[in-house]
């Protein structure tokens, strides 16, 4: 069979959109948050001798969060700054002498996470070192013993019971009933624990309400980073006579850069053609900068006003909730793309009267109610799904199906499985465990 062969020429039309280097630095300045953005121009400063930035974020030597306008930020909770790691160290050179089993308890402390739990195994451990097991369980104990009680533990059940331990308060049987019918206690099986253990409900209820005040990581609040202090982009105001709302960009959105004109003027008399090409380089770099500047900050200041006509109410005070309200909304509002919205908002603040937000947080998804859209964020049914839950009668709770139908009696159409989806968000337990007896 003969095989033919043939070549001809064939032209095509074809669309592509070629990102340029200008598009780039615009979109990566308008993805920037206040702190990175000034970061970025302290070094484009640094790179080019024609520009100075005005208003920046105090970077210089000596200077420090508390030197700023106390208005323009807002301070986010304070960590404890000394690791886990560092934390059990010192209790370990304070109390324990320098032995072979104090070298031990510091190699143990050097395999625990960020939680506090041991992550080795204690037998891989003796087969690989070939150290005696009483050596390492003496190690394990003296590790266990030091603060915050429950460090050390390779499980959660074994974390509660170092806790109940170290506490002369606990509950008499609360150790008991960890040690022997944990998984029952977890499962709310409490008929069992009552008949193993000849307690009343109201006992186990108490026991129950105890464990809940135990930490279930106990590390977790060791090395947490310092979270600073947040810059908002746009501040939101009532006017004067609290009928309208009025939107304004804040100044570190809307740095000003200026150009040397008169050094530029000097050197540009100079006849070196290399730097003559340097000039007109960093003069279209400045101008370049300043559009892009303007650009972010007039996208922003768009997507805020777009933001603050749908959820006026919540800026007012009239509802807590917000409104349904999704990126290709604002995109198509704004005949820009999505993915333009969406770097417009992450990492940008907006401060009102409710609190400080970020922008991302306005935007909702709605509700749907059988094949349509509803006017409700998931927000607001949640916000109505934990109010009845919190006013239920929690010796007799209510199940997911009559919250679905105390729902559809205020005007909220969702099924059972939505309902049982969105308490899980909510991080509330089934009926069976919300389920309480008396105590006294």
């Amino acid at each position: 069979m003969a095989l033919e062969q043939s070549f001809g020429q064939e032209q095509k039309q074809v669309q592509k959109l070629a990102m340029t280097q200008k598009m780039q630095q615009s979109l990566q300045v308008l993805r920037f948050s206040i702190e990175d953005l000034h970061e970025f121009l302290a070094q484009k400063q640094l790179d080019n001798p024609f520009i100075v930035v005005k208003g920046g974020m105090n970077y210089q030597a000596g200077a420090s969060a508390t030197d700023l306008p106390k208005e323009t930020f807002l301070k986010a909770p304070e960590h404890k700054t000394q690791s886990l790691f560092e934390y059990l160290l010192a209790q370990v050179h304070l109390t324990m002498r320098k032995t072979v089993l104090r070298g031990w308890v510091v190699f143990l402390i050097d395999h625990l996470d960020t939680n506090g739990y041991l992550t080795v195994d204690l037998e891989e451990i003796i087969q690989q070192t070939h150290v005696d097991r009483t050596t390492l369980l003496d190690a394990l104990t003296l590790l266990q013993r030091l603060d915050p009680p429950g460090v050390g533990a390779r499980d959660l059940q074994e974390c509660l019971l170092l806790q109940i331990e170290n506490d002369d308060k606990a509950p008499a049987m609360a150790a008991a009933v960890i040690t022997q019918m944990f998984h029952e206690f977890a499962d709310h099986k409490w008929n069992e624990l009552t008949h193993k253990f000849k307690l009343s409900l109201g006992e186990v209820q108490q026991i129950a309400d105890y464990i809940k005040t135990l930490s279930p990581a106990p590390g977790a609040a060791f090395g947490g980073d310092d979270i600073g202090y947040v810059y908002p982009d746009l501040v939101v105001k009532r006017s004067a006579d609290q009928q309208t709302l009025e939107l304004t960009v804040t100044k570190k959105t809307q740095p000003v850069i200026m150009f040397k004109e008169k050094y530029y003027a000097q050197l540009e008399k100079m006849p070196d053609k290399s730097l003559q090409h340097f000039l007109r380089l960093k003069k279209n770099e400045y101008a370049e900068m300043l559009k892009d500047l303007e650009q972010r900050g007039r996208t922003i200041e768009r997507v805020g006003q777009v933001i603050l006509e749908y959820q006026q109410e919540f800026f007012m005070g009239k509802t807590q909730t917000l409104r349904p309200l999704l990126l290709r909304d604002v995109a198509h509002r704004l005949q820009l793309h999505e993915s333009t919205i969406s770097r417009a908002v992450n990492g940008k603040y907006l401060k009102c009267e409710q609190g400080v937000f970020e922008l991302r947080s306005f935007f909702k998804k709605p509700v749907t109610m059988g094949n349509e859209a509803s006017d409700l964020s998931a927000d607001a049914v949640q916000s109505q799904l934990k109010a009845l839950i919190d006013a239920e009668d929690k010796t007799n709770p209510l199940s997911d199906n009559h919250l679905k139908n105390l729902l559809q009696k205020n005007g909220v159409v969702i099924s059972r499985r939505t309902v049982a989806k969105y308490r899980e968000l909510l991080a509330i337990p089934s009926s069976t465990k919300r389920k309480r007896y008396a105590t006294g």
